[in-house]
């Protein structure tokens, strides 16, 4: 008898420890109630593992249902990321008051774009430096139309993987240069910024329309490392020259797509309805083709041009880019 007794204490005690960390109250309730404890050893053993197995599952399946009703959903389809911290996705809507259903970008992002820009704009290059840009660019023009030849749909996504680097790299050094001097940037930041995020809509654009092969998707990796670090290197060393190397980037990239609505005029690619993404980005009639969002985004690339091309002229002229305001509104 005082040996059962003394082990009916002994279990009691050790239920009362280990309970708060593996039950609930309930559960403990039940594991201490006077026929838990009168069991003998070998089946307190096995009814044990069996409830801490039982809760366990109940605990999970608690937590599930809470996770899934607090974000607003209960099918499989329609989750929600849980939210801790109270900030409720903006709703937003368009001008007529529907829905809007972008969310890389916002109806303030949007513009029209300017089709009446000057396209012939050339600099001609003098300096040792502008000839130096201009001759790094054209060089890197022959193993482009080797590759790609004039599936200009496939190239255009693929080149704006590129283009979309020199703004997002010139934009981060000036923002550390303005942190560093405790100075403002004229506007600059944002204005190489928003080159850079209009760049990026180029390739979300032209994802619609056309489909990567997986040597292509491959191929982008090794030239996006490469010329990012390259061109972070050049604009840490001259910025002057890196500026100018984009501006006969962007030339280029206004002769590619002079060559790709010519390939639509004659009927050699075929002049699909614009993907919606761009009708809204650019605010584009409803009937809009491919060929009016090649006509916007050329106009983009003219203005990216005048951008970089003034850029590098007030570096050539002994400024800094902060002493003349930046270009700002067109995007």
């Amino acid at each position: 008898m005082m040996m059962s007794r003394g082990y009916n204490r002994l279990a009691s005690s050790m239920f009362t420890m280990v309970s708060p960390r593996f039950f609930s109250t309930a559960a403990t309730r039940g594991v201490l109630s006077n026929d838990m404890v009168k069991a003998p050893a070998v089946g307190l053993g096995v009814r044990c593992r069996s409830s801490m197995a039982a809760i366990a599952g109940g605990d999970k399946e608690q937590e599930k249902k809470q996770a899934v009703g607090g974000c607003g959903g209960s099918s499989k389809d329609d989750k929600e990321i849980v939210n801790y911290w109270g900030l409720d996705p903006t709703k937003v809507s368009k001008e007529d008051g529907s829905p809007w259903k972008w969310t890389c970008f916002r109806p303030w992002d949007t513009y029209q774009a300017d089709l009446s820009i000057d396209l012939k704009k050339h600099h001609a290059p003098v300096t040792v430096l502008d000839k130096m840009a201009y001759w790094t660019v054209k060089s890197l023009r022959w193993p482009t139309d080797l590759f790609f030849q004039r599936r200009y749909g496939c190239r255009a996504m693929m080149l704006e993987t590129v283009a979309a680097v020199p703004g997002m790299v010139g934009g981060m050094l000036l923002h550390c240069k303005s942190l560093r001097r405790f100075e403002h940037s004229g506007g600059w930041i944002k204005a190489l910024l928003e080159e850079a995020e209009n760049e990026r809509m180029h390739l979300m654009t032209f994802m619609e329309v056309s489909d990567p092969r997986w040597y292509e998707r491959a191929l982008v990796f090794a030239v996006q490392g490469v010329f990012f670090n390259a061109y972070f290197l050049g604009y840490i060393i001259s910025p002057k020259f890196a500026h100018r190397v984009v501006g006969y980037l962007e030339e280029e990239a206004i002769h590619s797509y002079t060559e790709f609505l010519k390939e639509l005029d004659n009927g050699n690619i075929e002049n699909v309805p614009a993907p919606p993404i761009a009708i809204d980005y650019w605010r584009l009639p409803p009937n809009s083709t491919l060929r009016d969002v090649v006509l916007a985004v050329r106009a983009d690339e003219a203005h990216h041009r005048d951008v970089n091309h003034f850029a590098s002229d007030i570096h050539y002229q002994g400024r800094q880019l902060k002493e003349a305001p930046a270009p700002l509104g067109y995007h």
